[in-house]
Order: C-alpha cells, then structure tokens, then sequence
C-alpha cells in the first residue's frame, strides 16, 4: 500500500462501504456497532474498514467508556477537495464553452 496521503484517501474512497460509512457519519458522530448495523458483515470487518478510513485521514476515533466513536475528519477531505477541484474547474469551462456554442447556434 502506497504512504502518499491523496493515494490513501482515493483507495479509502474507492470502496463502497467505506463511502456507505462516511456517508452515515455525515449525519453525526457514530459507534462502530451503529456503523455495523446496515451491514452483513462482522464487527472485526467494519473495524478493518474504519482502521483503513482512519489511516487515510477521513474519520477520527475517540474512546468514550467502551465505546470508540467515530466521526468525519473535514480535514482530511481538504486535500481530496483541492485536488479535483481543478478538474472540476476544467469541466465547468468546457461545459461554459458548449453553452455559449449552443446559443450560438440556436440564434
């Protein structure tokens, strides 16, 4: 596995229950059996999913009694963010251009 932070982030994202487990955490801090419910898997599988989140930098744990709860880390999708907002940035100029040619066309 690769240490360069993006790379870490990208393959946390590019499963889909780590995306179904951020996408729980926006609605708030949760604990790993919270996180666990919708799932058909154990809890140590979950935990393997929240360690590689965590690594990555997008969630963090605290422990509270005996429970670890988990929450996002907006931070850690800063870089993320920066990155793809330039190709964002390419898209909205060439998606700018079709309209413009549209109307053009279309006078």
């Amino acid at each position: 596995m690769t240490s360069d932070p993006l790379s870490l982030k990208l393959q946390a994202l590019a499963d889909p229950t780590r995306r179904a487990i951020l996408a729980r955490l926006r609605e708030g801090e949760a604990t790993v059996n919270t996180l666990a419910a919708p799932f058909d898997m154990s809890l140590p599988a979950i935990s393997k999913h929240l360690k590689v989140l965590e690594v990555a930098g997008l969630i963090t744990r605290s422990r509270a009694a005996q429970q670890r709860p988990c929450k996002l880390s907006p931070e850690g999708f800063a870089e993320v963010d920066a990155w793809m907002s330039g190709y964002r940035e390419i898209w909205e100029q060439r998606l700018d251009r079709l309209a413009t040619y549209l109307s053009s066309i279309k006078e």
